[in-house]
């Protein structure tokens, strides 16, 4: 049987690699790495059939290693541990040149097949290359995720998806026979969902099934062809970041009606509880924060109840976790603050902590003035005192701004009698 479309002319080399430029281009944050051969562990995180397996084996070609695979979904343990042995006895071991191991779908492995890997990442035995489409931060253990750089892979753009398209109807061996137009291209682009892989089967499945030497490749043509349960939600393509997209905004624009509806959505489509409630818990701090903190605490026991309970009754307590954020008061206020802070720490670099507030566990450091003059709140009226804890540089720098909302003009009220005029609040 003949390889699918996809396979038959994927890349072997960079020149070929579509996309991705801010990786593989001129300045990358990889190419470095594949030019001089020497590969770090690293997992790529991006969505499906953004090249992920394709740039790996590249990687392993170019730097001339030995390069094993494996899938999450139908390996274990052993497997793994099978690998590594074989690993060791190469006769590059220890060298620039140790095998790679490449991983797909690594945030299917458990945390004991994760812990397998450990050892020989650390000790040099292997390359680890991993591919997800899930978040690394809460699908890869800290350990690991430690020994590794988190690479991330771009959707496809509608232009890298047509140029895709055109080569396949020019170099494949089995298109190229055909005389094939490519007139429109809107069906086939949305059907994919930006899905390299499987835009380039749904252009085979259009293109076969049209048994003459001239195809003509229209909207209609391909809509007819490609059965409706292709364009169902997608829990890893484009209607998956779409319609989690229109949750959130529904969410933070108080809609209740809304965001159960997107809810629904995603529920009916199969999406995963975590995702979800996680989505839930960023959105009741950075939209919500402050104006009622209760919403964090709600969102939190939302992420622990439905992964106890699991389908189908999580559901309703995600309805009820979704209504309670979209009719809670509004504010981003501390979601700003960080986001402002950080800018100022990027410009800033890192300025010294004031002498009063430094810890002095020591005799010399308290010779050199470490702690002197620190002011402990609880020793004073109301346990506060003015006091002064940014770095010189900063002294009256404002961050946090409390929102124009219940609570926080109570707040707003509540620092100003502590420290007046110093802060513009």
């Amino acid at each position: 049987m003949s390889k699918p479309l996809a396979e038959r002319i994927r890349p072997t080399t960079l020149d070929d690699y579509l996309s991705q430029q801010h990786l593989i281009g001129p300045q990358g944050a990889l190419s470095s790495q594949i030019k001089s051969g020497v590969i770090s562990s690293m997992i790529f995180w991006g969505p499906p059939g953004t090249g992920k397996t394709t740039l790996a084996n590249i990687i392993a070609t170019d730097s001339g290693r030995p390069f094993y695979t494996l899938s999450a979904v139908d390996s274990g343990v052993a497997a793994v541990r099978e690998v590594i042995e074989r690993a060791k006895k190469s006769d590059d071991l220890f060298t620039t040149k140790n095998p790679i191991l490449f991983i797909d779908e690594i945030h299917r492995f458990s945390k004991s097949q994760q812990d397998s890997l450990l050892g020989a990442v650390e000790k040099g035995w292997i390359t680890l290359i991993g591919a997800t489409t899930e978040n690394p931060s809460f699908e890869v253990i800290p350990a690991l995720l430690s020994r590794c750089q988190v690479y991330v892979l771009n959707a496809f753009t509608k232009a890298d998806l047509e140029a895709l398209l055109k080569r396949a109807i020019k170099t494949d061996t089995v298109l190229s026979e055909k005389k094939i137009t490519l007139k429109e291209t809107e069906a086939l682009i949305r059907l994919s969902g930006g899905d390299a892989r499987k835009l380039l089967n749904i252009l085979e499945l259009v293109v076969l099934s049209e048994n003459a030497e001239k195809v003509v490749v229209t909207n209609d043509l391909v809509s007819g062809k490609v059965q409706k349960n292709t364009v169902m939600y997608d829990k890893t393509g484009e209607s998956h970041y779409d319609i989690v997209s229109a949750f959130i905004k529904s969410i933070r624009g108080s809609d209740p009606n809304a965001a159960v509806y997107w809810l629904a959505r995603m529920v009916e489509g199969g999406e995963d509880i975590k995702f979800i409630a996680r989505r839930l818990l960023i959105a009741a701090s950075e939209d919500i924060g402050m104006a009622n903190p209760t919403a964090l605490v709600l969102a939190n026991a939302t992420f622990n109840a439905v992964n106890t309970i699991g389908y189908p009754e999580a559901s309703i307590i995600l309805s009820q976790c979704a209504v309670y954020l979209a009719t809670s008061p509004k504010s981003n206020a501390s979601y700003a603050a960080i986001k402002q802070a950080q800018q100022y720490v990027r410009q800033t670099g890192d300025l010294s902590v004031p002498l009063s507030i430094r810890n002095a566990p020591t005799k010399l450091m308290k010779e050199l003035g470490y702690g002197k003059a620190y002011q402990y709140a609880h020793d004073y009226e109301g346990n506060f005192v003015p006091h002064e804890f940014l770095p010189e540089e900063m002294v009256g720098t404002t961050f946090y701004k409390p929102g124009n909302n219940a609570r926080e003009n109570s707040l707003k009220k509540y620092l100003g009698s502590l420290w007046g005029d110093k802060y513009e609040y």
